[in-house]
Parts: C-alpha cells; sequence; structure tokens
C-alpha cells in the first residue's frame, strides 16, 4: 500500500489519550503531520468541530477519511500499515480475540472506569449492575486479569494493536488508581510499555509539555 499517497494528520494534546495514538503511529512507523489542538479554544474552534464534532483528542485526518475514537483509529492504523503485522489477519483464528479485546477495552473498561472516577459505583444496586453495559466493577477487573494473566500478548504470539491499547489502559487505570495494582497487569503490561515505539511517543508527548500552547 502505498501509505504517502494521502496526508495523514494527527489531532492531539499531550494530555490525553492521544499518546496511544502516537504511540501506534510510531508502531507503524507511520509518517504523519501532528497538529496540537488546545482545551477550550482550538479543540472547540469551527475549523475541528466539522473534523470531529464532539470537539474532542485524538482524531485522525487521513485525505478525506476522518477516523474519531481511540480504538478505531488503532484498528484503522493496523490496516492502513499491514506490512507492520499489527492486526491478526482475517482468517486467523485470533482475529476474533483481537476484535473482542478492542472492544471490551474501548466500552465496558472506559465506561466502568469513568464510572469510578465520578463515584457512581459507590452505591451501585444490582439492578443498575444488570442494566450497565460494564456490569459490575469487579467483574471487569477479573476479566482484565484473566486476558492478561501469564501472557505476553493477548492474540497467540504476535504483538498487536490490542496490546497497544491493553497496556495504555492498564497504566492509566493504575496510575489513576481506577483500577488495582495487580501484578498480572505490570508483568504483562511493562514490557511492552518498554517497546521502542512506546518509548519514543512517550519521549515527543514529554516534548510537546514542555511547549506553551500556541
Amino acid at each position: 500500500m502505498n501509505h504517502t499517497a494521502q496526508p495523514l494528520r494527527f489531532f492531539y494534546h499531550p494530555r490525553s489519550r492521544a499518546v496511544i495514538t502516537r504511540w501506534m503511529l510510531e508502531e507503524c512507523g507511520a509518517r504523519y503531520e501532528p497538529v496540537r489542538l488546545e482545551y477550550g479554544t482550538t479543540m472547540k474552534s469551527a475549523d475541528y468541530l466539522a473534523i470531529n464534532p464532539m470537539g474532542k483528542v485524538p482524531a485522525l485526518a487521513h485525505g478525506d477519511i476522518v477516523v474519531t475514537e481511540l480504538a478505531a483509529i488503532l484498528a484503522y492504523l493496523a490496516d492502513l500499515y499491514p506490512e507492520k503485522r499489527l492486526a491478526p489477519a482475517v482468517d486467523s483464528p485470533q482475529r476474533g480475540s483481537y476484535h473482542r479485546w478492542m472492544f471490551f477495552l474501548a466500552g465496558p473498561v472506559e465506561a466502568v472506569m469513568a464510572a469510578k472516577s465520578q463515584g457512581h459505583l459507590a452505591q451501585q444496586t444490582p439492578e443498575q449492575a444488570m442494566s450497565a453495559g460494564y456490569g459490575r466493577y469487579d467483574d471487569v477487573v477479573q476479566t482484565l486479569r484473566q486476558a492478561v494473566a501469564g501472557k505476553h500478548h493477548l492474540c497467540g504470539d504476535r504483538f498487536t494493536a490490542a496490546d497497544v491499547l491493553m497496556a495504555s489502559y492498564l497504566r492509566w487505570g493504575t496510575m489513576m488508581k481506577l483500577l488495582p495494582d495487580l501484578p498480572e497487569f505490570s508483568a504483562y503490561g511493562q514490557p511492552l510499555l518498554e517497546r521502542p515505539a512506546s518509548l519514543r511517543a512517550i519521549e515527543l508527548n514529554e516534548a510537546d509539555l514542555a511547549l506553551q500552547p500556541a
């Protein structure tokens, strides 16, 4: 695939989950234009709202194609750079696990962490747990533990975009005390966070944090 046929623009702020997208871009060896936006100003400008009406980051523009939502961006990049093998082949027996964990992280995990950060779980009733997509907090944690226990990768023996998302969410969740700091989480996630592409993304993000907004 000719990746340079269309420009790739990455909309971000360094204090956001866009750093996860940057990790994925570095894993892909992508050539891209970083476009920093600021909260409350350029992120809510008419120009950017035409790209993402939510006025949030990250977002990716590939020519006329716009992709928002973190997991969707990672999956799009994995398909855009198939030679990097960051997604199992469509006919691979690991494809199901790949979709399962990408959507589980983007759905129940993100929702339950948001609910915990806002104090919505303290008085959760059984009826509320039944209607919530994430069910009970303890069930989500146990599912995550089982997913990574004793594993180097989520999908067989290869690193994929699902590992980028899982390792990043486990790091963020434990750092913010939204997930327990379990040994299974660190044993799985820490080696992935030390990959060269992850370290480059963190270095670029730290450099951005040191810059004053334009």
